[in-house]
């Protein structure tokens, strides 16, 4: 979260210096996949609060089906966010064109870097599904677990209005 924190604020101050540079870029991005991407990461959150509400009450099925939804989310949000940085590459907006398209590719790319190793973290879930049970200590790694998939989510919440919002 510091290292984002430091991010976001070195973003703010660089917007502040060329604000208009900023805005004609941002207006650039695909609002529409931004916001998709914000429903698909909540809702994985979603998801995964069910799953482990599921383990805890042992409906092993209910669970097994919401880590899955969690685990497609992931991977729509890759997908997503794969697509975008094509188009907007293909169309002449690069990492060097301009400060904002610096920051959005580095600001993005790690939080993609994010999902990508948290989509393990459905996986582990997935695996915890087929156990008959779950002892104390089990059940604290897999809420640690579920604790980092909403860490991811919710940088996601704070990049989507800074990047594709605010103006």
């Amino acid at each position: 979260m510091a290292v984002f924190g430091a991010f976001f604020a070195t973003f703010v101050v660089e917007r502040g210096n060329a604000p208009e540079i900023f805005d004609i870029a941002r207006k650039t991005l695909h609002l529409g996949i931004g916001l998709t991407n914000t429903l698909v990461l909540l809702t994985s959150s979603i998801l995964v609060v069910l799953a482990l509400g599921a383990l805890r009450a042992g409906a092993r099925d209910t669970a097994r089906s919401a880590v899955i939804g969690a685990m497609l989310c992931g991977g729509a949000f890759i997908a997503l966010k794969v697509y975008e940085y094509y188009s907007l590459v293909t169309a002449g907006h690069g990492v060097g064109e301009n400060h904002f398209y610096l920051y959005y590719f580095v600001l993005t790319s790690v939080q993609l870097f994010h999902v990508c190793v948290g989509m393990a973290i459905p996986v582990f879930l997935l695996t915890q599904t087929r156990r008959n049970e779950l002892g104390e200590n089990r059940m604290a790694v897999v809420e640690g677990g579920a604790c980092f998939w909403h860490l991811v989510d919710l940088l996601w919440i704070a990049l989507f209005p800074l990047l594709y919002l605010v103006a």
